[in-house]
């Protein structure tokens, strides 16, 4: 019997596997209305507790403003850009996806393309179709104790990796968020430098999330340095492989090859590799599956079913912070996040441990759930799937960092201090704040090893240098002199003539180019952009 929840209605707006409409019909009024236009789901969205999209449903402000009794939008599938999750987020609806839904597939899809890119499958049978029998132009190549480089050892980096041993490749991988360990249970070859991977590899192999730091990770200077012959394939994001290095790679004979799922513009009009003779190309086909569609949609009623009757789901989106956190801790909560975000871009190579310090009263207080926002904001920018407060301590265990606390109540200068440390073989990062003011301001009072006293900011660069005259005016005047305008700037030292580190709030982004150029000022030891939101 259904009893109150037969109350509960949910509308199914998107194509989705009948397994997963007949499980959310055994508690609750189910509408299934694919074709229903956009005018009458404004009319009608008040209705519903829930809704169930795929990619194909606009969920913007103006829908969820409309949705009265919305406690739930289910994605089927892992992206949510076509909803809007801050509004939802004011609103009070919790938004869940289906991130593991198609990771199978996408292995699978890299496979297929690596198997036809080798073997000349998709030429050939165009030949064959065209009534030509030409064994001769279509030789290909093996894969049998080829190297395989993966770039990106996540959950699909790792389904690949299996899936290449067994053809008898050996696998190397770069991952600067991977331990040893973990590389050494996947049987692959860890580097700790992407280099070493572009000298060595036959094929490489991209599975990365798409960010600021990963956009044109494969680029001309990259190219320049793979081998000759080298084939690549891409089935996780445009915008990872310079588009137009890669054509010109090809052109060369540098590159023997490439196979394409994803593009930077989709769909790709106007990209010169479609019609490349060295390209295989496929209109982002990694999802597409029967399997991962039926396991998207069964997944995503799972998890709806269960947010509607108040269990828990470990893939919300939007979680916020368990409602029981004492109103001290929560206060810190949205700098801890900073905080891990912050040392994510200062540190490089793979953390083997990452370590939470509170100080002052803090110390007195359950903190574990600013620990987990920490290794949240950690993550943001490194995984595939979206980061919460459930799952961000698994990817810690997955990528082999150890996690730990320590407190105490004893601290200088600051009433309550949070420092997350990141330690490696060749040291440790360390980043520190606090909030101050009757406002409860955020501030970021270390970095490195430093003390400064600078406020977030959505732009922000750290500079490390030679604490000589005229640092701070050289740097001012490269950013001055390209248009970029300094908000707030800190200086922090620890003795005349040492090293010295400048943070600055910028009203801009920086470019790479432009940091490039404060990065060769030879008293300039290190620069770093950040995009904190």
């Amino acid at each position: 019997m259904k009893g109150g929840l037969a109350l509960t209605r949910v509308l199914v707006k998107e194509k989705i596997a009948p397994s997963g409409i007949e499980l959310l019909q055994r508690d609750f009024d189910v509408d299934y209305e694919p074709d229903m236009s956009r005018e009458e789901l404004l009319e009608r969205i008040g209705e519903y507790d829930a809704l169930i999209v795929r990619s194909g449903t606009k969920v913007d402000a103006e829908l969820i403003q409309a949705a009265d009794k919305m406690k739930v939008i289910g994605r089927a599938g892992v992206g949510v850009d076509n909803i809007d999750v801050e509004a939802a987020t004011k609103r009070g609806i919790m938004v869940i996806n289906a991130p593991q839904s198609n990771i199978i597939s996408a292995a699978e899809q890299t496979m297929a393309l690596l198997m036809a890119m080798c073997r000349n499958v998709p030429e050939a049978v165009a030949s064959l179709r065209e009534k030509r029998w030409d064994r001769k132009s279509y030789e290909g190549v093996e894969l049998y104790h080829k190297v395989m480089g993966i770039i990106g050892l996540g959950r699909i980096g790792t389904l690949v990796a299996h899936r290449c041993q067994a053809f008898g490749m050996h696998v190397m991988a770069y991952d600067p968020y991977v331990s040893e360990e973990k590389a050494k249970k996947i049987g692959v070859e860890l580097v700790q430098e992407l280099d070493d991977l572009l000298r060595r590899a036959d094929f490489i192999s991209v599975h990365l999330p798409k960010t600021k730091d990963t956009y044109h990770m494969l680029g001309e200077e990259e190219f320049s340095k793979m081998k000759d012959g080298v084939r690549i394939l891409n089935v996780a994001r445009g915008g990872i492989i310079d588009e137009d290095a890669l054509c010109q790679a090809l052109d060369s004979g540098k590159v023997a090859g490439a196979a394409l799922d994803v593009f930077e513009k989709e769909p790709p009009t106007e990209c010169p590799l479609i019609g490349h003779p060295k390209v295989i190309a496929t209109p982002h086909l990694g999802a597409s599956t029967q399997e991962a569609q039926d396991r998207a949609g069964t997944m995503i009623a799972e998890f709806v079913s269960a947010a509607l009757k108040g269990e828990f789901v470990s893939n919300v989106v939007n979680l916020q912070a368990p409602a029981e956190v004492d109103e001290t801790v929560r206060m810190f909560i949205p700098l801890a996040e900073k905080l891990g975000l912050l040392l994510t871009h200062l540190v490089e190579g793979h953390v083997e441990e990452i370590e939470l310090e509170y100080l002052g009263s803090l110390a007195e207080h359950e903190t574990g759930v600013l620990t987990v926002a920490a290794l949240k904001g950690f993550f943001e920018k490194v995984v595939f799937e979206p980061v919460n407060y459930i799952n961000a301590p698994l990817f810690a265990k997955e990528r082999g960092i150890a996690v730990r606390e320590t407190k105490s109540e004893q601290t200088r200068d600051y009433v309550n201090l949070i420092m997350v440390r990141g330690r490696r073989d060749s040291g440790e990062v360390a980043v520190g704040g606090t909030l101050v003011g009757l406002s409860n301001a955020e501030r970021f009072v270390h970095v490195y090893e430093y003390d400064i006293d600078l406020g977030p900011s959505q732009y922000m660069a750290f500079f490390r240098y030679s604490d000589i005259p005229g640092m701070i005016g050289k740097i001012g005047t490269i950013l001055g002199n390209h248009g970029i305008n300094i908000a707030h700037m800190q200086v922090g030292r620890r003795k005349i003539g040492g090293e010295a580190v400048m943070g600055v709030n910028v009203d801009t982004p920086i470019p790479d180019e432009v940091m490039e150029e404060i990065r060769n000022v030879d008293e300039v030891k290190e620069g770093k952009f950040i995009i904190l939101w």
